[in-house]
């Protein structure tokens, strides 16, 4: 017997359930398959002591768009998180992202014009030209103490190499705000959904099929056997693929480069306040982990003891979790040469982070997502 959908969708993140949810809405069914034991992809909240938690990093949901905004309150309650990180130098704390709270800690002023006028006379003094690797880039942007204090350590952790070995386009531009103002976003709309993001795609996921610990190669093989052996299979007209667009073609052109993540998660029962903040970044190269998150803080204090989360950068390698594209010259040509060969495929479509070797904001997944349903459903 034969099982018929309209839509094969790869991944249960946040692309592959608005995708589904807003075909499902036009009448169109989909069967949803996720290699991970859990729907939600990387936004995935688990409970632990009352306090939900990020299980792969911090999402905090930001958007300057209304449309955005009112579509996922449909789903959950968001509070009204501000995400305002601090930075660890050694033994100095420092506010983020950089602003007049960071500077009167550098540098012992009040006023923006002392602030601009530092920042000035140490970008004059380095006498840089064209800078020609991110470290020059960022010492003419934000002078040298933002960098060797805020910059310089984090990213090297983060990209796991020495500054002046990295292109200037990871820093296009060194946020520096001469307000008092901890917010770290300047979108609008900002906040985290009450008792985590999976409820969110559960809602969305309604009334649609899911099957996890589901890999597609496997799945496709399985359903090709059982159709030639005559038993029960599943079909469908088009696949939705979200996972690595170089994986779907088996590497043919080589492999695009990621950064990926590690976390360390420790359960603290007998501390009610670990941190007092929910992101705290450690910038010094000597510290491995990246950041501490205390994820209470992001429900306001909410829950029994705490848990906290270390985060470490690594290296990607086949077979471990790549979150972050390398999106260099050489990478953004061997992507495009993938993109020439999905436009070949009629039948698949590529979406998400890793079907677009994009690095996504959540909102603009969900607008990604948006313009795919459009296109699809004016072909209905």
């Amino acid at each position: 017997m034969e099982q018929h959908f309209d839509y094969l969708v790869v991944g249960a993140g946040l692309f592959g359930s608005v995708f589904s949810h807003e075909m499902k809405r036009n009448g169109r069914s989909c069967l949803v398959i996720d290699k991970r034991e859990h729907i939600g992809g990387n936004i995935y909240t688990s409970l632990r002591r009352g306090i939900p938690i990020h299980e792969y990093g911090a999402h905090i949901f930001h958007t300057s768009n209304p449309q955005v905004w009112e579509y996922v309150n449909r789903f959950a309650e968001f509070n009204h998180f501000i995400n305002s990180p601090m930075a660890v130098y050694r033994e100095e704390i420092y506010n983020l992202p950089f602003n007049m709270n960071t500077f009167s800690k550098l540098w012992g002023i009040k006023t923006p014009e002392e602030a601009k006028a530092m920042i000035q006379k140490q970008i004059q003094d380095m006498g840089i030209g064209e800078p020609s690797n991110l470290e020059e880039q960022a010492l003419a942007l934000a002078g040298r103490d933002v960098y060797e204090k805020l910059i310089k350590g984090y990213t090297e952790k983060q990209w796991g190499r020495p500054c002046t070995e990295l292109p200037v386009f990871i820093i296009k531009r060194v946020p520096l705000r001469f307000t008092y103002d901890n917010n770290y976003f300047t979108d609008r709309y900002q906040g985290i959904p009450i008792g985590g993001y999976t409820a969110i795609i559960e809602k969305m996921l309604e009334g649609i099929q899911v099957r996890l610990h589901t890999d597609y190669r496997s799945f496709v093989r399985q359903q090709q056997d059982a159709s030639a052996e005559g038993g029960d299979f599943i079909s469908y007209d088009k696949v939705l693929y979200t996972g690595m667009i170089d994986e779907y073609f088996d590497y043919s052109l080589g492999s695009l480069e990621y950064r990926s993540l590690r976390f360390e998660t420790e359960d603290l029962p007998e501390v009610s306040n670990y941190q007092g903040n929910a992101v705290i970044n450690y910038t010094e190269k000597e510290i491995p982990y990246t950041r501490i998150i205390e994820h209470k803080h992001f429900e306001f204090g909410k829950g029994e003891g705490t848990v906290i989360t270390r985060e470490y950068p690594a290296a990607w390698t086949p077979g471990e979790e790549p979150y972050y594209p390398v999106n260099d010259e050489k990478n953004n040509r061997l992507f495009a040469e993938y993109q020439k060969l999905a436009q070949k495929e009629k039948k698949v479509l590529f979406g998400g982070r890793l079907g677009q070797y994009r690095y996504y904001d959540m909102d603009k997944v969900i607008e990604a997502a948006f313009e795919l349903v459009k296109a699809e459903t004016c072909n209905l």
